[in-house]
């Protein structure tokens, strides 16, 4: 073997194990709205390490998480909502140890003792200024003793641990955690080399990935956000979008489609606490980029092992976006998962690499942009917008046909579209983002 050859096997090998690793991390399971979750683990993880049930609590939160805190219900609180519920059933009820899904264990006492406390002005929360994207910063307070902890970038992701003003972790530092538990998503900040991620070998990855090294991820996130859909569609949540939707879908595979995703999302919203497998750390973007592909194939008799391979494509399309816009920002995130679906979707009509990309830019082309003015019950129907525009980027990739380069942020070849639309997304729309915030919080 040849040391060109050598050097492009390696380069195969680091890319094979970089995307497996991204899939692991991102397609992660999580109960309800991944932001008052955020605000959950932090609150659990600061009674874990005061080591006792605080006096007090103090949670301040970048605008961001402000956002999508304060029109959703927080999952297992008996319809509840607000920063101070969801940090006050973490600390009461919570399970640090279970991450993402750390209200899991509330009881119904805990949700009694929850509105107690909030009544009684346990936690006493501020916006964190200044700082951008996902932070939550919980102290919790018992006499002279208390713990602190700093939880940012990642939904799960702690970076800063500290009692009594000493620090215990603090990412980055080798051999931080060898004295404390390492179960409520402390990460690295290594990002799992999300540079590599491009459209090409997106697509060779899914084809050529033995499927036993992502079946167990992929199957679950099948059976977990199929389950929240089918709740969706059964009982009323929020505004019904989803049930709306498949009431008049019938033979319209579109329709259903959008239905299922939408079902899903209606769920999720309306504080049901089902678990879902989560995309660039949304639920609604996890139900977004899998649940149109699911509906299709079983639509169209498509085989177990096609799913997943779809499926593969789809999330890591969905991520691939978010590593120039970010996990939070004011460009809607259903905008990049139900691309992810297209693509996926185009994948199992027998669509080739160009027939993939011609629907992942006229998607963008049609729909980028969209405004994120905070998780909600009309989240759902956003996402039936987008999926929408999903179908016609297929239908016209189906023709032959793609919105050309020079036509508006459309560029060279689908990696600068979806570069420049990311770019927009995650820094021409932050002063959006702050007006979309201050109108949220009447500063205007």
């Amino acid at each position: 073997m040849t040391s060109t050859s050598s050097s492009v096997r390696a380069g195969r090998d680091r890319i094979h194990e970089a995307y497996l690793a991204i899939l692991k991390s991102e397609l992660v399971p999580a109960m309800g709205c991944t932001e008052p979750i955020a605000v959950a683990l932090a609150a659990a993880k600061a009674r874990e390490i005061l080591g006792c049930m605080p006096d007090r609590i103090d949670i301040a939160c970048s605008a961001n998480i402000v956002k999508n805190v304060k029109g959703v219900t927080v999952p297992n609180t008996g319809g509840l909502k607000g920063i101070d519920v969801a940090a006050i059933a973490g600390t009461v009820g919570g399970d640090a140890s279970r991450s993402l899904q750390v209200l899991q264990s509330v009881t119904q006492a805990d949700i009694e003792e929850t509105v107690r406390l909030r009544d009684a002005g346990f936690c006493s929360t501020s916006l964190a200024e200044g700082i951008e994207g996902l932070y939550v910063l919980a102290r919790a307070y018992q006499g002279e003793h208390n713990a602190e902890i700093v939880l940012r970038d990642t939904h799960d992701g702690i970076a800063l641990i500290k009692r009594d003003g000493r620090v215990l972790f603090e990412r980055g530092q080798v051999g931080a955690l060898s004295s404390i538990s390492t179960t409520a998503g402390v990460s690295s900040d290594d990002r799992k080399d999300y540079a590599l991620l491009n459209v090409c070998d997106i697509l060779e990855f899914a084809t050529t990935v033995k499927l036993e090294e992502v079946r167990s991820t992929i199957t679950t996130q099948i059976e977990m956000n199929t389950a929240i859909s089918n709740e969706g569609l059964t009982h009323y949540y929020g505004a019904d979008v989803g049930k709306t939707l498949a009431r008049d879908a019938r033979g319209d595979l579109r329709a259903r489609c959008k239905a299922r995703a939408a079902a899903g999302s209606d769920a999720r919203m309306g504080g049901c606490a089902m678990p879902v497998i989560i995309n660039s750390g949304s639920g609604n973007q996890g139900m977004t980029v899998s649940l149109p592909i699911i509906e299709y194939a079983r639509s169209e008799g498509v085989s177990d092992d096609q799913l997943l391979r779809a499926l593969v494509l789809a999330n890591l399309t969905a991520i691939h976006q978010k590593k120039y816009i970010g996990k939070l920002s004011a460009y809607c995130g259903a905008v990049s998962a139900a691309v992810g679906a297209g693509a996926g979707m185009t994948y199992l009509k027998g669509g080739n690499y160009e027939k993939i990309c011609h629907t992942i830019t006229n998607t963008i082309a049609t729909i980028g942009g969209m405004v994120c003015d905070g998780a909600k019950a009309s989240c759902a129907a956003k996402i039936a917008s987008a999926i929408d525009a999903a179908f016609t980027g297929m239908a016209l990739a189906d023709e032959g046909k793609v919105f050309r380069s020079g036509e508006g942020l459309v560029g060279d070849d689908v990696e600068d579209t979806i570069k420049n639309f990311g770019l927009v997304g995650g820094v021409g729309m932050k002063t959006t983002d702050i007006e979309i915030i201050k109108l949220m919080l009447k500063e205007h």
